[in-house]
């Protein structure tokens, strides 16, 4: 036991292995006179615990990986939340859609497709700080939409 302790480093494990060894020997049948036999029970107590390292590894592999999956499982969107946020992404389209044209355009190129207000401004030929008040008024009402008011005071 002291050996597969040592070379293991967990004491549990290692009592395991000396059950397993041990439920072995005498379960099976002898098949033939051992003429060494501590170098035998050396051999089948290294394996046996080979083994059961493998075992564990791979056991305690899977419980990570249902962890790993619950947290995932767990972090997912419910489905009255999905819901709520396909609601308030239909009232944000259509938010965006009354807005008037060019405030529509800044914001569409600005907050959906991620250009630099520097380029929204060289692409429709107007200055940055019209770009900045078309954002400011596309945002207070989009937010107004969503009913987030007191976002916008």
């Amino acid at each position: 036991m002291d050996s597969v302790r040592r070379r293991f480093g967990d004491r549990q494990a290692a009592r395991e292995v000396v059950h397993d060894v041990c439920v072995q020997l005498l379960e099976s049948p002898e098949k033939e006179a051992v003429r060494v036999p501590l170098a035998l029970l050396h051999k089948i107590t290294h394996d046996r615990a080979i083994s059961h390292y493998r075992s564990e590894r791979r056991r305690q592999a899977w419980v990570d990986d249902q962890a790993e999956l619950t947290e995932v499982l767990c972090n997912a969107p419910s489905p009255e939340r999905q819901h709520d946020a396909a609601e308030e992404l239909e009232r944000l389209c259509a938010a965006i859609t009354e807005l008037p044209p060019r405030c529509q355009q800044v914001f569409v190129m600005h907050k959906i497709h991620e250009l630099p207000q520097q380029e929204v401004a060289e692409r429709l030929g107007i200055s940055v700080k019209a770009v900045e008040k078309h954002l400011k008024v596309g945002m207070a009402k989009c937010l107004a939409r969503l009913g987030y008011q007191e976002a916008c005071a």
